[in-house]
């Protein structure tokens, strides 16, 4: 069982202390194993919360022992750590455990110079304050969040969540991590390298495309291309082209790949199926083919990928 530690510091912000509750506090019976998560904070019992809110948890003067410890937020006006909170975050990452913070917790991780050599993200709103204060850390403008195994930070709000499901299918795999993301209500979980859309957002998806969407998810196992999406949209596709481009700021094409190495993976991780197999139920040409796809947006082979997710529990 993977021991996780959710640490509250000064003022808290309600979302991503939500966020962190969801993803590791939660209760999850239908899981074989699952998080063990405490929430704590240190040396004081009494913290305040935004909009007039105080909130009460257990009080240690030491970081139990965990594997992960969850960093939701930290003031960034804050220039001075508090000694026993520096002490106890420096602790438990000498001794192997990883952390991972959310929004503005990047700054607690660069100011005790956990993210020296490393990749730095937080909210959108805090980058340049980031950067004047850390200039010798590397920064992303252009990602929603970033984890190496050992350390990770997100950009605000929802790509706490993307973080978050990141972990949890690098712990339990791809099923474990998209049953959370359905019970949390999600989409398909973003990875990593996505903007996070700052002065232009996404523009809202007509009732048109949104159903030649859903059509294609659950076509996109049987050789789906491109050019019958557009058939079925009734588009050029040029203009199918250019619609998902506006809206999602990539190619169908791009999209149908995502789409069936989703499939694919998830074969991978939960069958004995061979690769050849699994290429044709996820909709590409033949083994080749899906073995280029993986390698070119994962950077792994089918068969490394199985064996680092699978698992005997999750065979069928």
């Amino acid at each position: 069982m993977i021991k996780v530690t959710i640490l509250l510091c000064e003022t808290l912000s309600l979302f991503e202390l939500g966020c962190a509750t969801e993803l590791f506090a939660l209760p999850r019976p239908e899981f074989k194993d699952w998080y063990q998560t405490k929430t704590v904070t240190l040396g004081r019992q009494t913290l305040q919360g935004l909009g007039n809110t105080v909130f009460q948890c257990p009080a240690v003067e030491q970081l139990p022992a965990t594997d992960l410890l969850v960093i939701p937020s930290f003031p960034v006006d804050v220039e001075r750590i508090d000694p026993l909170l520096a002490s106890e975050v420096r602790r438990h990452y000498d001794q192997g455990g990883r952390i991972i913070s959310f929004c503005s917790g990047s700054f607690l991780l660069a100011a005790l110079g956990l993210l020296n050599q490393r990749t730095a993200i937080t909210h959108w709103r805090y980058a340049e304050q980031f950067k004047q204060r850390f200039p010798h850390i590397t920064y992303r403008d252009d990602s929603l969040y970033w984890y190496d195994g050992r350390i990770g930070c997100s950009a605000g709000s929802a790509a706490a969540i993307d973080l978050g499901i990141a972990v949890i299918r690098d712990d339990f795999g791809y099923e474990y991590a998209n049953a959370v993301a359905r019970r949390l209500v999600l989409p398909a979980h973003r990875d990593g390298g996505q903007s996070q859309f700052v002065q232009k957002p996404l523009a809202p998806v007509n009732a048109a495309l949104a159903k030649i969407l859903d059509w294609a998810v659950k076509h996109s196992g049987s050789g789906l291309t491109v050019e019958q999406m557009a058939a079925k949209a009734n588009m050029t596709r040029r203009t199918l082209d250019r619609h998902f481009i506006r809206h999602f700021n990539m190619t169908p094409h791009q999209w149908l790949c995502e789409r069936k190495l989703e499939v694919a993976r998830q074969l991978l991780e939960t069958t004995h199926l061979s690769v050849e197999q699994i290429a044709g139920r996820a909709g590409f040409d033949n083994a080749v083919t899906l073995r280029h796809n993986f390698n070119k947006y994962l950077s792994v082979s089918p068969t490394k990928y199985r064996q680092t997710f699978q698992s005997s529990q999750q065979l069928v």
